[in-house]
């Protein structure tokens, strides 16, 4: 199976739980042991507009391989007419862009750069 070949929609569905995961897991590390103090600190982390802030970051700061860049171009500029009502279609595919990259992190078995990745969003 060629990742690249895999529709990128299909790559953001699988790094949204792998992203979701990770902040879930950071956030009940750092001691937070109340389910909806859980879920009102990971709304910071999981939002469309904090999603693609820190796509962002990771762009302004040159931190993306070529391939990478690819991957998260051809999610940002991926044809689709819905989006949540609480963003513009402009974050929105930002934050598909990040969500896409991770899954295919995942699906090149690269958890080591995941995890680097999430270092720098959570940390």
């Amino acid at each position: 199976m060629n990742v690249l070949e895999i529709n990128v929609l299909v790559l953001a569905y699988l790094g949204d739980s792998i992203y979701e995961n990770y902040v879930r897991k950071y956030l009940i590390n750092k001691g937070i042991g109340n389910v909806n103090d859980l879920q009102t600190d990971a709304i910071t982390y999981v939002s469309a507009k904090s999603q693609a802030k820190y796509l962002q970051d990771m762009i302004d700061k040159e931190m993306l391989s070529e391939d990478e860049l690819a991957v998260v171009k051809r999610a940002r500029n991926y044809k689709t007419t819905s989006h949540p009502k609480n963003c513009d279609i402009v974050t929105y595919k930002y934050a598909t862009g990040l969500e896409a990259l991770i899954g295919y992190l995942d699906l090149k078995d690269n958890k080591e750069r995941i995890d680097e990745i999430m270092n720098f969003i959570l940390v």
